[in-house]
């Protein structure tokens, strides 16, 4: 194991009818006049958006709004959060909505302190000094934003998805009342499955000896995943289901799970290529790309995958040919995500095969490689995009 430093200082408030807390939490955390970001009109129609306000309103906390954060958050309305916050003298962000809704506050929260552009932060040409502090209503489980300092968002002008990051961006608090999941179409709530599962393979699959017990940490998220998320999809009500999986989506990429061991994230900066280019859900083009990429990386560590077929899948151990075992729980997993609604190949995902160049060249390596779990090249990243192309249960 690695040496690492944890720091995760998020308050969790976890529970039915947590939302009409939030009033409390905001005033603890230093809030004096609050931008309520959002999304579609569901938080409206609802009524949490209503609860949310009531809650401000009981602790004379002023507030102003701005809805209409899309999937795949858009830089566009960063810039009119940015220019209200101004305006508004607003000093605390708090994001009622999932995983998009929540990268988009973290935009704004950086950007309001920031003499430049907010995007140097996401083309790394800048580093997060300062940021406005944020909270959180959670509405999907699924990208881990509610407990990470990362955030993620699309340039409209070329449609280039970037990631930036920061501690200075982890929320203050997030409020996580799994009911709140229960109404969530089974396609949302698919994709929210992969996109937690797919954070702790990101873990999972490295080059870090003896690490056992993050190793055992990721098996039981996964061994969860794998349990709740047919229950939820067969009984969206089931809310003790909804809990586990709201939870397990904290834990997958808050890094309990990734602590002392090297990490990967290649198919994350795959997939964000395909739903740059084509606006698709990002646990759905997770769906199709990481599979492909374990197909594509498996003999760099045949034992690591048969580890995974063993201990997750439940595949029975060939010793005398561990390759086997390995494939098996590769294809268990494309399987799992078939049956859970995901689309596993290209056609199904709406994606084009002539594109792949197009992807490759906003993927934005040239004659470069990755770092991660196996680096790499131009060549390596068209392959596995082939994968995708025609994978099959």
């Amino acid at each position: 194991m690695e040496n690492f430093t944890f720091y995760s200082p998020t308050e969790f408030i976890f529970g039915k009818d947590t939302e009409n807390e939030c009033g409390k939490y905001v005033k603890k955390h230093g809030g004096s006049k609050v931008l309520i970001h959002y999304g579609s009109g569901s938080a409206v129609k609802s009524g949490l958006l209503d609860r949310v306000t009531a809650s401000l309103d009981a602790e004379n906390i002023p507030y102003v709004m701005l809805g209409g954060v899309k999937p795949n958050p858009r830089d566009t309305l960063i810039y009119e959060g940015i220019e209200l916050c101004r305006k508004e003298n607003v000093d605390f962000i708090l994001s009622v909505g999932g995983g998009s809704c929540i990268d988009s506050a973290k935009g704004i929260a950086a950007g309001v302190p920031y003499d430049g552009d907010f995007w140097d932060f996401y083309e790394k040409k800048a580093v997060i000094q300062k940021a406005l502090p944020v909270g959180t209503v959670l509405t999907i489980a699924a990208a881990g934003s509610e407990g990470s300092g990362g955030s993620v968002v699309t340039k409209e002008d070329g449609m280039l998805k970037r990631d930036a990051g920061s501690d200075l961006l982890r929320p203050r608090f997030s409020i996580l009342n799994p009911a709140l999941t229960q109404t969530l179409p089974a396609y949302q709530t698919a994709c929210g499955a992969t996109d937690i599962m797919a954070h702790v393979f990101e873990r999972y699959f490295t080059n870090t000896k003896e690490v056992e017990i993050t190793d055992r940490l990721c098996e039981a998220v996964l061994l969860t995943m794998i349990k709740e998320t047919p229950r939820v999809i067969k009984n969206p009500d089931n809310y003790d289901a909804r809990a586990n999986i709201m939870w397990a989506g904290t834990v997958a990429h808050n890094d309990i799970v990734g602590v002392g061991r090297s990490q990967d994230w290649n198919s994350h900066g795959i997939e964000h290529e395909l739903s740059g280019l084509y606006d698709c859900a990002h646990g759905a083009g997770l769906a199709v790309v990481m599979p492909a990429w374990m197909e594509h990386v498996y003999t760099h560590d045949i034992m690591r995958f048969a580890q995974m077929a063993v201990r997750v899948w439940g595949c029975e151990m060939n010793f005398q040919n561990p390759e086997a075992t390995a494939l098996e729980g590769i294809s268990r997993f494309r399987k799992f995500l078939h049956e859970i609604g995901m689309p596993i190949n290209f056609e199904e995902l709406g994606a084009k095969t002539e594109d792949i160049p197009t992807l490759i060249d906003k993927f934005g390596i040239g004659d470069g490689e990755t770092w991660g779990f196996v680096r790499l090249k131009a060549s390596d990243i068209e392959q596995i995009l082939l994968n995708a192309v025609n994978a099959k249960v």
